[in-house]
Order: structure tokens, then sequence, then C-alpha cells
């Protein structure tokens, strides 16, 4: 699992799915809270973390803005169909 040690790549984090940034973030907490690693180690893992977190957030993110639009669309669909 030496991957989760390299430090992140806008690439290689933009096309992992949801689920997959979220199981390499628990892998990196795992590892942060068994302790043992060196400091250098620790940071890259942190950064790792990090950036991890940061592209489960934008997936989130997206999703929410996914949900107001279908929301939206619904809602005045709903109202154009009552109004004829």
């Amino acid at each position: 699992m030496t991957e989760n040690n390299a430090a992140p790549t806008p690439d290689s984090l933009d096309n992992l799915s949801y689920e997959e940034a979220r199981e390499q973030l628990v892998a990196v907490v795992g590892r942060l809270e068994a302790g043992g690693a060196s400091l250098e180690e620790s940071l890259a893992l942190w950064e790792r973390g990090e950036a991890l977190a940061k592209r489960c957030e934008d997936w989130l993110e997206g999703a929410r803005q996914r949900l107001a639009t279908a929301r939206e669309a619904n809602n005045d669909g709903g109202a154009a169909a009552g109004s004829h």
C-alpha cells in the first residue's frame, strides 16, 4: 500500500470515485492512528488524507447540487402542470 504514501497528484484524485476516495481515506486514518510512522511518513499520510477528504467533500457537494437541481425541476414541473 505504498501508493497511499505518495503525494497525491490532481489526476490521481480526480479519477477516484467517492467510494474509492473514502476507502483510501479510511486506510490513511488507520495508518496514522496505528502510529509507528516516521515524521516524514506521517506528514505525507496527513497530506494524502487532506486531499482525499477534499475529494470526498467535492463529490458530496456535487451530489447536493444535483439534488437541488432535481428538486427545483420537479417543483417547477409540478407548478406548471397544476396551472394548466
